[in-house]
């Protein structure tokens, strides 16, 4: 047999424009070098392994192909936005809007209801007393969500707008909700150029006003964009460039603001891969996607896309197990970083969960609040991981090496398919007896795990859109934490404390594992209803490398918006900040 491929293969490379792969000398076509590889595949599968030094793209489905139902999504451009810090005196600003950012203490007046703050009453008095006076009307307080924008001659910006903060401590996560609220004005006024500027800045440090900026220029950015691919008509926005002022300027807050720039390109791309509709990212496109981010960064990232045989040669069968009933074979993703000029000190992975769909299999999503028009969504993990991928390829750390790892799936209902009873082995060698195929997410990540542990790395964050019962314990906007490991909690919440992401740690309470115990086999992969959040990070537990660290983030609620019916990229800011705090 190896002699047949060596001739083909003699043959083709003198006949056609094939050339040999730098790491592993199989084929590639020469044409697609420069930006992705096509393996060949000479039918046969297997002839030559997929490389792990290079970037594939699959291209038995693609995101142009025509889909169920013919929908694609439109190719949108994303704005191009100009972001700079500036030293102005705000009444010299030119340009469509200046936002002034108030505090309720800001907002105070004397006794001849003049503003006291130094930069309201240089406005006021600019604009002959009418700020004061319109603001009274509007009965704006500087409270946080408040907003008015005013149309009034007299200063060089066509509107001024003020945003309330609330209280003058305030987090990252108000500071990026402001911006967003700026970004609401500007849309709706169809501005190109805007302003941002705090009307107090005294209290605040050299550090957190780089903070400030980063976390107004973020939110700007997200509240900007909109996801229109999907729509027969969008809007184009106005918005090409903000400044902001007052906040210093130089070298170290330009670099803050690409910083910021740079992740929330990442936070994009995560909500566009949770929005896109299951009939359009299937868990091929998913690998098409991930193996774009590689080519796009060839530098620092390179891909392996595994298929169906080299997931059993791996013997990965609690994530084929979940794949086996669909039409839409699975794809397992594995991006590595390793950054640019320097050896590796320390190793990192990230692990999504990657189920493009999830009907619940034989134990059906049915009933109120089953919410299975929305698992799309259950590739929320898989979204952050990606998107948090996209940034550190553009933001390039130095000393990590980072694995970032999603076991792509569906879950659905055929004759092919998993069913209650069944027992299915992981590729560490332990048993699961199925009691609920509707458990199915930590099924893939039990064998994501154990190939992460076997890269070698030290530490592990896994995320997935896990449990309804976090859900219940958390609320919409807060993910839950579990780790045995406190100073890996303690890497998390800093970051989550600079991203404005929140999160709550949960107990992994190890009595809760008798309900996890089955008669036949390992383990069940469900308990009871009671602590279902806790029984299913006990679960993942098992599949962990004791030698390393490792938490998992269980992002069910705040992954997607429901008053927005949108994608909200939680966890990717989060996920690139941990990335630095492990960076040398």
């Amino acid at each position: 047999m190896a002699s047949i491929v060596a001739s083909l293969a003699s043959s083709l490379s003198s006949s056609l424009p094939y050339t040999s792969c730098s790491c592993c000398s199989s084929l590639i076509y020469s044409k697609f070098r420069a930006s992705s590889v096509i393996r060949l595949s000479f039918v046969a599968k297997g002839f030559f392994p997929i490389c792990s030094r290079r970037v594939k793209v699959v291209m038995a489905h693609t995101i142009a192909k025509a889909t169920l139902g013919l929908t694609l999504p439109a190719q949108i451009d994303l704005p191009k936005i100009s972001f700079a810090a500036k030293e102005i005196d705000l009444v010299e600003w030119k340009g469509d809007i200046l936002a002034v950012v108030v505090t309720e203490k800001d907002m105070a007046k004397d006794e001849n209801l003049k503003f006291e703050n130094s930069i309201l009453k240089k406005l006021d008095s600019q604009l002959g007393g009418l700020l004061a006076e319109a603001s009274a009307e509007e009965d704006f307080t500087g409270k946080s969500g408040q907003s008015t924008i005013l149309r009034l001659p007299g200063l060089g910006s066509k509107r001024i707008g003020l945003i309330g903060l609330g209280t003058a401590n305030s987090s990252p996560a108000a500071y990026k909700s402001l911006g967003e609220a700026v970004a609401a004005a500007a849309k709706s006024a169809h501005a190109n150029n805007v302003a941002i500027a705090l009307a107090s800045t005294e209290a605040l440090s050299t550090e957190s006003k780089l903070s400030t900026a980063t976390a107004i220029a973020s939110g700007t950015l997200l509240g900007i964009f909109e996801d229109n691919r999907f729509r027969s008509e969008s809007k184009k926005s106005t918005v090409t460039s903000v400044d902001i002022l007052g906040l210093g300027s130089g070298p170290e807050l330009e670099k803050k603001l690409k910083y910021a720039e740079d992740v929330s390109s990442g936070v994009i791309f995560g909500r566009e891969l949770v929005n896109a509709p299951a009939n359009v990212l299937t868990p091929g496109v998913l690998a098409e996607e991930a193996s774009k981010i590689a080519s796009a960064y060839s530098d620092v990232l390179c891909a392996k896309i595994l298929d169906v045989e080299q997931c059993k040669e791996l013997k990965m069968g609690s994530y084929l197990g979940v794949a086996a009933a669909s039409a839409n074979p699975p794809h397992f993703i594995h991006l590595c970083y390793k950054p640019p000029g320097g050896p590796s000190k320390t190793k990192l992975a990230l692990v999504g969960k990657g189920l493009t769909f999830d009907s619940g299999g034989y134990n059906i999503k049915t009933g109120p609040g089953c919410s299975i028009e929305l698992m799309k969504f259950d590739m929320g993990g898989a979204a952050a991981v990606f998107g948090a991928a996209k940034a550190i390829g553009q933001i390039k750390p130095p000393g990590v090496e980072i694995h970032f790892i999603v076991a792509a799936c569906e879950n659905m209902i055929s004759g092919t398919g998993m069913r209650p009873g069944d027992i299915v082995t992981a590729s560490n060698g332990k048993t699961i007896e199925v009691n609920n195929t509707d458990a199915e997410g930590r099924l893939t990540l039990a064998d994501a795990l154990v190939y992460a542990c076997n890269q070698g790395v030290e530490k592990i964050i896994d995320l997935a859109t896990l449990t309804g019962a976090c859900i219940v314990a958390l609320g919409p906007s807060i993910g839950g934490v579990f780790t045995p490991s406190d100073d890996l909690a303690k890497e998390v919440f800093s970051a989550a404390e600079v991203s404005g992401e929140k999160f709550w740690r949960m107990p992994l309470e190890d009595s809760y594992w008798e309900g996890m115990k089955s008669g036949v086999a390992d383990m069940v992969n469900t308990g009871g209803r009671q602590g279902g959040a806790i029984t299913a990070a006990l679960f993942l537990k098992q599949f962990v490398d004791e030698k390393v660290q490792w938490l998992h983030m269980d992002i069910a609620g705040p992954v997607w918006n429901e008053k927005k019916r949108n994608a909200t990229g939680f966890g990717v800011s989060t996920l690139v900040e941990w990335v630095l705090k492990n960076s040398s």
